[in-house]
């Protein structure tokens, strides 16, 4: 971590993209993240891939995660990270996946980018923890 990114607080962008409806666990993570000392920007539910790049850039974050049930994630997730890789953002961003994500799917999310794809069930402290310990560089 850098000098600066001691002093200034991790910024994470808790997202719903697509269709799902749920969103208590979002609520849950981003509550967490907060008492974690964690500043934290909730995208709100039914975002397009193009609010989450967009919301992500405007607010400089250090972490996008990305909250997602309804199945969508092969065709959602690559659209945000091909959004981010558009302004430049995806080499500074940490891009985490949260949700009901089948075994094959995780391997090709992590192969288009995503850094860690958690399931229902996991600590907060892990979580967390996976944060502060894989935080890109800032330039």
């Amino acid at each position: 971590m850098s000098a600066e990114q001691e002093t200034r607080a991790v910024r994470c962008l808790v997202a719903k993209v697509g269709l799902d409806g749920h969103d208590r666990g979002a609520h849950v993570i981003a509550r967490a993240f907060r008492d974690a000392g964690f500043e934290v920007v909730y995208s709100g539910l039914h975002r397009a891939p193009e609010e989450i790049v967009q919301a992500a850039v405007q607010e400089d974050v250090d972490v996008l995660g990305i909250s997602i049930l309804s199945g969508a994630h092969n065709t959602l997730v690559p659209k945000v990270i091909e959004g981010l890789k558009e302004y430049d953002a995806f080499e500074d961003t940490l891009v985490l996946v949260g949700g009901i994500i089948p075994d094959d799917d995780e391997a090709e999310l992590k192969e288009l980018g995503v850094a860690e794809v958690f399931g229902p069930g996991t600590p907060m402290e892990e979580t967390i923890e996976f944060i502060r310990n894989n935080l890109p560089e800032r330039a």
